[in-house]
């Protein structure tokens, strides 16, 4: 079943809205995760907090793998709220006749 324009312009809408929201707090959360791991390793890159288990120091760290999962969970949520939204238009009939 083919979507209408007007629906379909006002879910991307809130699609838009929803992803800035998330962008926002990935980007929060990252900078916080980012701040712990120095407090570890001072000299850790933020390309290197995408591979904790190379440092051990994080591991004795006490709430950075917290933070760090608080982190996975939101772009976890992030990808879902993307799927679901998306999914009535990705998956309507092109050809509604």
């Amino acid at each position: 079943m083919a979507m209408d324009p007007t629906t379909q312009e006002a879910l991307l809408k809130a699609l838009a809205q929803t992803d800035a929201l998330f962008e926002e707090l990935i980007s929060n959360q990252r900078i916080k995760v980012l701040k712990l791991a120095r407090e570890a390793v001072p000299d850790i890159t933020p390309d290197d907090v995408l591979n904790p288990h190379d440092f051990p120091a994080l591991k004795a760290h006490p709430t950075f793998e917290y933070e760090d999962g608080i982190l996975a969970g939101f772009i976890a949520a992030q990808t879902a709220v993307r799927a679901r939204v998306t999914a009535p238009i990705r998956f309507a009939d092109p050809d509604p006749s």
